[in-house]
């Protein structure tokens, strides 16, 4: 493995994010600051307790969810799809780097500011008393797979899309309906059964309800379900990753 090469891009993509830190990382710590305000003092004082804890330490996990998707989703979409607008793809494909390592930054860049910014909403947590921690290790497997998951989404949008619309389509349509409707304001014994069972097809559910586990220790679903849709889903999303940039698929003419 070119391990210097290796370094290089991802310090490439870290200092990206880091250039533009307000709308990175100041943005988004920002609105979860809003989400937590609102949920844990203006409406968390106003509603009784979700399966024994209080409303804002039940929603905090989906605002923390949230914001690593879109973090990381927004770090390896945008990278990629400004590198094939701007032609600056060329100077990557010609480098002395694997296709593997090629899509290796990249995640390890989208990584890098998810985790960051997920950091930055727990610090702001700790601040209105809302930030727990039930079991470490199950909370950073998850914050790291689903953070991984959508940076390989993220390289598969930043191919696919030919103009900036294409670009935030997908977060908009996709990405922020499903993690609202995942649970993330509610618990799914809250809705009708016909719906409760929709709501389990949901992947962003088992997101969720598995990052609320790691905080609070309350879950909803099976946790090997969800273990298995994470699973299945990031070793599928880097086949098909790999095979995108082994074929050259949109970044050769």
């Amino acid at each position: 493995m070119n391990l210097i090469g290796l370094h290089t891009f991802v310090a490439k993509e870290i200092s990206r994010f880091l250039r533009v830190f307000i709308q990175s990382l100041v943005s988004p710590w920002i609105n979860a600051f809003l989400y937590i305000f609102i949920f844990g003092v203006v409406v968390g004082t106003r509603i009784d307790t979700i399966a024994g804890v209080k409303y804002i330490d039940f929603v905090l996990p989906g605002i923390l969810m949230m914001n690593l998707i879109s973090a990381s989703f927004s770090q390896s979409s945008s990278s990629l799809y400004f590198q094939r607008f701007a032609r600056h793809i060329e100077e990557i494909l010609v480098s002395p780097l694997s296709y593997v390592e090629m899509v290796v930054g990249y995640v390890v860049g989208a990584l890098a500011r998810a985790l960051v910014v997920g950091i930055g909403v727990y610090v702001i947590a700790i601040i209105f008393s809302a930030a727990t921690m039930a079991h470490v290790l199950l909370f950073l497997f998850y914050s790291i797979a689903i953070s991984i998951m959508f940076a390989l989404v993220g390289l598969i949008i930043g191919l696919w899309a030919d103009n900036f619309e294409q670009l935030f389509i997908f977060n908009t349509f996709v990405i922020t309906p499903l993690i609202f409707l995942g649970g993330m304001f509610n618990s799914v014994t809250m809705l009708p059964e016909n719906i409760q069972t929709i709501a389990r097809l949901n992947p962003f559910f088992y997101f969720v309800d598995g990052l609320r586990y790691s905080m609070i220790g309350i879950r909803e679903s099976n946790p090997w379900v969800g273990f298995g849709i994470i699973v299945i889903l990031l070793v599928s999303l880097l086949i098909i990753v790999w095979i995108l940039f082994k074929r050259g698929w949109r970044i050769r003419t």
